[in-house]
């Protein structure tokens, strides 16, 4: 019987392998493009950075060092060269794939980070699988432009799963969705008409701004907005504004804010500010063909009817008044029922008794709501 020569002793002690096997082999030398590893066969094994990982321009010595042990899978036993081409990331895939499976049958919550911003939405990597999460699954709003994610950590589930064709698709809108669902209810169950809250300009448009109340948007209108007029609720508000605001009505899920608090009413004291015989100054705010609003203060406006404006018949208004002219007159009527104050300039002129009495007789109450009505049916 011959005896075998040392090297065919040593070639029959080393393990035999096949591609596709996963084997455990110690790290014998790194450099930054690849790990050698010695995997107990008669060839030193081989992996390439590309073969470890997806992530670009990964310094694979800040992976690995010498002695360490790594588990990797058998991609070809004979590169071509001698060596055992070696792969991590595809063993890696294999087990990725199973915690896919596993999270899209348990429908778990994933947490990446996001690798890769697309046209058509965002790419993540979970254990060495890559996972598309589409635009119109990544918020439950639009969002034109998704680079802010670039780089952040997001959390979704799996909404399709199809290994064959290596399909991994992502949905983080239905998680979004579920959480304002869970506080709007949170939200209802705590608030109530009259309440005080505090919220996020969310949108300022030209009739009024959402408020975030944390589960539902409330609608601040314009009338809303302050007990005096404003314009253009975009020079008042900016999205992103912290403002504590009035729970005014709910209606199913619809809520109605505002900013009218009762203790900053004007007309709680109007009636000894603006009571009868009372000279007042304010702002003409605007005007109409039978009189201007004289706004006296922010909330507070009163009719100075034409026939009050002068001694002198004039036609209308705009003929001696202008919008934003400070004018001084004397409070004629007031009626806080209905929250009306008729002004006069004409009753300031009245220098001896009888002309005193003749300008009395001249003063005139209008009711506002009338003549205004008047007018739209002449309109029509």
């Amino acid at each position: 019987m011959s005896e075998l020569t040392f090297e065919q002793m040593l070639e029959e002690s080393l393990k035999t392998i096949h591609t596709g096997e996963v084997v455990e082999g110690t790290v014998i030398d790194v450099k930054p493009e690849e790990i050698i590893l010695n995997i107990g066969y008669k060839s030193d094994g081989v992996l390439t950075r590309n073969e470890y990982t997806n992530e670009p321009n990964v310094d694979l010595t800040t992976i690995a060092k010498p002695g360490d042990t790594m588990e990797v899978k058998v991609l070809k036993v004979n590169d071509g060269e001698g060596q055992v081409l070696l792969t991590y990331k595809r063993l890696a895939a294999d087990r990725g794939n199973k915690r896919i499976e596993e999270a899209y049958e348990n429908r778990e919550v994933l947490t990446a980070k996001v690798a890769q911003v697309l046209d058509g939405g965002l790419s993540v990597i979970v254990e060495e699988v890559r996972i598309f999460i589409p635009a119109s699954l990544v918020s439950d709003t639009y969002e034109k432009d998704l680079t802010k994610y670039a780089g952040q950590e997001i959390q979704f589930v799996i909404s399709e799963y199809n290994p064959k064709r290596r399909r991994y698709i992502g949905d983080r809108k239905q998680l979004i969705l579920e959480e304002k669902a869970e506080m709007q209810k949170k939200l209802f169950e705590t608030i109530k008409i009259g309440d005080t809250v505090e919220g996020t300009v969310k949108n300022v448009t030209d009739f009024g701004a959402f408020i975030d109340l944390g589960g539902c948007d409330g609608l601040l209108h314009i009338s809303e907005m302050s007990w005096g007029r404003v314009e253009n609720p975009k020079k008042v508000f900016k999205v992103g504004d912290v403002v504590k605001v009035l729970i005014k009505d709910i209606s199913g899920t619809k809520i109605a804010l505002s900013l009218k608090f009762e203790d900053q009413n004007p007309w709680r004291d109007a009636a000894s500010k603006y009571a009868v015989g009372t000279e007042v100054t304010g702002r003409v705010a605007r005007m109409t063909d039978f009189g201007a609003f004289i706004e006296l203060e922010p909330g507070i406006d009163a009719l100075l009817h034409v026939s009050q404006i002068s001694k002198e018949h004039i036609d209308k208004p705009s003929d001696v008044l202008k919008s934003g002219e400070e004018v001084t007159a004397k409070v004629v009527d007031f009626n806080e029922a209905d929250r009306k104050i008729s002004l006069s300039i004409k009753a300031m002129f009245a220098a001896e008794p009888k002309a005193e009495k003749a300008a009395d007789e001249d003063v005139v109450s209008v009711d506002i709501d009338a003549v205004i009505a008047g007018e739209s049916e002449d309109a029509e």
